[in-house]
């Protein structure tokens, strides 16, 4: 440790390799297994009533296995050590399988939208008994996986892309229910379509906000709730400390934010407590009042930034 500052220092030891979708690895393979088992029974019951609607509400069951499946695979990679090359292992691998889960929500959603269009062109006349029967099974089925995903979806963007999939296909086994029970009473087939339609809109808002999440880990925003002026705030209120500079924040994956700064504290300071504990007093300060455990703090006397820059050029 020199002695005017210290050139990193980390309270959190090495970055955790263990994501937050990695708890809920169980609860998505049953998932997986619910939504496969479901998109095969709604085939054959589509093709038995003659329903369009169930047909592709097993279609939507196909895409939601796969984002399932990329989730899992995700998780696997994420949670594999880190090497001399990628420090932090694969945990964004977490966040491209969110953001791969937008881009085929957003297809779907754009998808259904579509279709529902042209069934007011060309409605679909389908068994509505029978399709009630087979709809209120992938309901049942739904309901059952988003009880088991709804607590991860709460922690991490992987899961919660999960979430969302499983709930877009609750909303179209809904959908199918509603257009089934108005065509049975009344035979008003433009029924089917209209539920489509609030079904799309449900999904899109949703699946934007999720993407705007991705995006911002992504592109390395600071964490969701860390206001980056209170936290320098908090750091410049320490006793001893003059100035922060270089501060920065942001997310690896779900559950996992960091923080790196530059810290001016006074000589006088330094001498009378020690580097060590003027880097714990930092870290409890960031850990207990920000929820940010793993900080990356340089200790640096006055007009060392000065020198910092100079050495850049």
């Amino acid at each position: 440790m020199g002695a005017g500052h210290d050139h990193g220092h980390s309270h959190g030891g090495p970055p955790p390799t263990g994501t937050a979708a990695a708890a809920y690895k169980s609860r998505l393979r049953i998932a997986l297994g619910i939504t496969l088992s479901v998109m095969v029974v709604e085939i054959i019951g589509g093709v038995l009533s003659d329903s369009l609607a169930l047909i592709a509400d097993a279609a939507h069951m196909a895409t939601d296995a796969l984002g399932l499946g990329m989730a899992l695979l995700a998780i696997h990679f994420a949670n594999r050590p880190p090497s001399v090359n990628r420090t932090y292992g694969y945990a964004r691998a977490e966040i491209l399988a969110a953001l791969a889960n937008c881009l085929l929500l957003l297809g779907v959603g754009g998808y259904v939208l579509y279709e529902a269009i042209q069934r007011f062109m060309e409605p679909a006349e389908t068994k509505g008994g029978l399709t009630i029967v087979f709809a209120l099974i992938g309901l049942v089925a739904n309901i059952v996986s988003l009880s088991l995903l709804m607590r991860g979806q709460k922690e991490s963007l992987n899961v919660r892309g999960a979430y969302l999939e499983v709930l877009a296909d609750a909303l179209g086994s809904v959908t199918v229910l509603v257009a089934a029970g108005i065509i049975l009473a009344t035979g008003w087939s433009y029924a089917d379509p209209i539920a489509s339609i609030v079904i799309g809109l449900m999904i899109v808002p949703r699946t934007v906000k999720l993407l705007r999440e991705t995006l911002d880990v992504l592109l390395e925003a600071a964490p969701k709730g860390v206001d980056m002026a209170e936290v320098r705030a908090h750091v410049l209120a320490l006793p001893g400390v003059e100035d922060v500079h270089d501060l920065h924040a942001w997310t690896i994956t779900s559950g996992m934010p960091v923080l790196s700064a530059h810290v001016v504290v006074s000589q006088d300071t330094l001498d009378a407590i020690g580097h060590e504990k003027m880097l714990h007093d930092l870290q409890g300060c960031l850990g207990s009042h920000f929820d940010v455990e793993h900080c990356t703090f340089q200790l640096e006397p006055a007009g060392h930034a000065e020198h910092e820059a100079k050495l850049c050029l």
